[in-house]
């Protein structure tokens, strides 16, 4: 009599295949990270230098006993300060004139921002909202308005061709117009009237000339030479329509140039017989963009952190290839990719994570510290955590310690050597940033524009507008990428280093 057989259901999980065999692989990744205690140690501190430095620049920074601050309606730091001839207007009008001429007044060469327009401005208060059609040397025609708004119009040379300018205040806009002939009028925009233009405003003709610095740097040295601060410009076809409290014109030194300094002049308007009018005047009417970027300020560890994810990305991988434990993972699973794959995924985790609690407590400590020693609102503005810029450069700081480290790895899969991989992402990412505070300007804006180091621009807290006329040197910590193109240099070498690691890890044996 045969004993019958029960035949035995082999185990299959639920799960599909590849998704079992990927978690599974993290979860093995992810255990070698932790039962590691070297690397524990050195994500530990990689994270406490992030916060300790960034608390020692904090505290070795003070300012304190300036001029006052002039907010603009924005919130943001400003400057407003030039040569008025103007009348009230109440009601709807129009205000219309010809710039025929600017020129130098100081014998040290005309700013390229040098303005000399017509205005409609709230108050006579600095700081106050205004809608502006100007005339420039070097960018043609502008229509600007509360300081930060810039829009560019006819490109016209003022040296050539008179510039016919216009402003219309009709019901609840304003509308700026430009002509070379005075007939065939190009618009060249529409604001909506706010409260600060509602009402009884000031208008006329404006002329502004801010100081601009030339910087040169060579391998001996940087020298910088100023530009001219002093401008005048001429106008004629003045005409005014609407009402008006006033039975005339009246000149004003918006600002009171002459308090800012022994160099400052005050400003004059003249006007002949035939009506043409001259001002001669300095200042600027744009955002401040001397102050210190507060933001930038508060990640100063994260430079140091860097060195420690640098070393984590590399060991993590170095160390099995040293080993030989590489050739186990790779006979426990043929799929190499996935490894790869698994080995990325923990290591950015890992580094993201740390960096994310190191940053955000770095920048909440070091803020502290410095509203402190005197960087208070409204100069410095309190910064919430949560909010841009603050919140982009926190994230973006993780971010970039966090693909600073699968950039290590990517390329230790290539290199095979802990040292060369090591020195090479130093060689990538920090030593561009220390060459480009001593290159000539040109090579070091070159390299902080093809190189990882780009990727620091993410941490900028400044703004900075195209139409203010400013030095972008990296000892300011200027960078001449944005924040999110500078990160996306660094994506774009992490990538490229994972594809070629790719690559290698499929064609090379174990």
């Amino acid at each position: 009599m045969t004993t019958p057989t029960k035949t035995v259901q082999p185990y299959r999980s639920a799960l599909h295949p590849t998704r079992a065999g990927f978690g599974r692989l993290l979860r093995a990744e992810w255990t070698k990270f932790w039962t590691v205690r070297a690397w524990l140690l050195v994500l530990a501190v990689a994270a406490v230098v992030t916060v300790v430095i960034s608390q020692m620049g904090a505290s070795g920074s003070t300012t304190g006993g300036g001029p006052p601050v002039v907010v603009g309606p924005g919130g943001e730091v400003v400057n407003d300060s030039f040569r008025f001839t103007h009348r009230t207007l109440t009601g709807d009008g129009t205000i219309t004139a010809r710039v025929t001429g600017l020129k130098d007044a100081s014998g040290k060469g005309l700013g390229p921002w040098t303005k000399a327009g017509i205005i409609v401005k709230s108050s006579l208060k600095q700081g106050s909202p205004y809608v502006a059609v100007m005339a420039t040397p070097a960018h043609g025609v502008r229509m600007q308005w509360n300081f930060t708004h810039d829009t560019a119009g006819p490109s016209s040379d003022l040296a050539k061709a008179p510039q016919w300018l216009r402003l219309k205040r009709l019901g609840g806009k304003l509308t700026g117009y430009a002509s070379v002939d005075g007939e065939k009028w190009t618009p060249l925009g529409e604001v909506g009237v706010g409260g600060g233009l509602r009402g009884t405003v000031q208008v006329g003709l404006f002329l502004a000339a801010p100081v601009h610095e030339i910087v040169h740097r060579s391998f001996g040295g940087t020298s910088e030479v100023a530009g001219s601060g002093q401008a005048t410009g001429t106008f004629d076809r003045l005409t005014f329509q609407g009402k008006s409290t006033a039975g005339g014109w009246t000149d004003t030194d918006i600002g009171a140039p002459t308090a800012d300094g022994p160099n400052s002049q005050p400003g004059t308007t003249t006007v002949s017989p035939t009506g043409t009018y001259t001002l001669t005047g300095q200042g600027d009417i744009a955002p401040d963009e001397n102050s210190p970027d507060t933001v930038q300020m508060s990640f100063q560890g994260v430079f140091m952190g860097l060195l420690f994810m640098v070393a984590l990305g590399t060991l993590f991988v170095t160390t099995e290839y040293k080993r030989g434990l590489i050739r186990t993972t790779f006979t426990a699973t043929p799929s190499r990719l996935k490894v790869l794959a698994a080995k990325t995924t923990v290591i950015a985790a890992i580094t993201f994570t740390t960096g994310l609690l190191a940053t955000a407590i770095g920048f909440t400590l070091a803020q502290k510290t410095l509203r402190s020693n005197g960087f208070k609102p409204p100069e410095f503005p309190d910064l919430s955590l949560l909010e841009n810029p603050a919140l982009r450069a926190v994230v973006g700081s993780a971010v970039l310690l966090s693909l600073v480290a699968v950039l290590a790895l990517s390329l230790g899969v290539v290199l095979r050597n802990s040292a060369g991989t090591i020195a090479t992402v130093v060689v990538l990412v920090i030593l561009p940033q220390i060459l480009s505070f001593a290159l000539p300007l040109p090579v070091a804006q070159w390299l902080l524009r093809v190189t990882p180091a780009a990727a620091f621009a993410v941490q900028q807290g400044v703004t900075y507008y195209p139409q203010v006329q400013h030095n972008c040197l990296p000892e300011s910590g200027c960078y001449p990428l944005s924040p999110y193109n500078g990160l996306a240099v660094l994506v774009a070498y992490a990538a490229a280093a994972l594809l070629l690691a790719a690559w290698t890890v499929r064609r090379r044996d174990a």
